[in-house]
């Protein structure tokens, strides 16, 4: 027996059940949200390379365990948190998701279990849990190791010393005041 998948809509319990593999190369324009956090303009040669495979693992008394493997790998423009110029950022994917079924039974076993549970779709989107991850994988400070242009790390601006100098004290005119009301 002979089956399509589609990335975008997976039939999760038949892509196990068959043990069935897909891989993509898609353009990171392909991935909005993370295209978003992009510094520049990625372009056609930015690439989202994955591939996820199937598995259903059976158990004693029970219904077998499905299970995807995903690997997925993409080089993101980020933007270099010293020197604002565009950093590139490579995020890799590899981990193992166990559906269950239903969104209350994957927070409960979430918890405890070393995998990510997921709960059970028969139209299950492929692509957004890829970007998901990938959301996950993006560094809170992205940055060059030595940035490219020479990064000034000066705490004061001289222009901003000098119109603070020029501005009269607030404190001097109330003590004017209280001279004038001694007097």
């Amino acid at each position: 027996m002979s089956k399509d998948f589609v990335a975008n809509s997976l039939d999760m319990r038949t892509f196990a059940r068959l043990g069935a593999r897909l891989a993509g190369d898609d353009a990171l324009t392909k991935f909005g949200r993370l295209l978003a956090e992009s510094a520049v303009d990625a372009g056609p040669e930015s690439r989202v390379r994955w591939s996820a495979q199937g598995q259903a693992r059976p158990v004693a008394g029970a219904a077998d365990q499905i299970w995807l493997q995903l690997h997925a790998e993409v080089t993101v423009p980020l933007t270099c948190q010293r020197c604002l110029k565009p950093v590139p950022v490579d995020l890799l994917v590899d981990r193992a998701f166990r559906f269950v079924a239903d969104e209350k039974t994957a927070e409960t076993e979430d918890e405890a279990a070393e995998e990510d549970v997921l709960a059970l779709a028969r139209d299950f989107n492929l692509i957004h849990l890829i970007e998901d991850e990938f959301l996950m994988e993006l560094p809170l400070v992205p940055r060059h190791e030595v940035c490219p242009v020479p990064v000034t790390m000066a705490t004061v601006d001289p222009d901003f010393e000098a119109a603070e100098a020029e501005r009269p004290n607030p404190f001097a005119a109330l003590a004017g005041l209280q001279r004038d009301k001694l007097n």
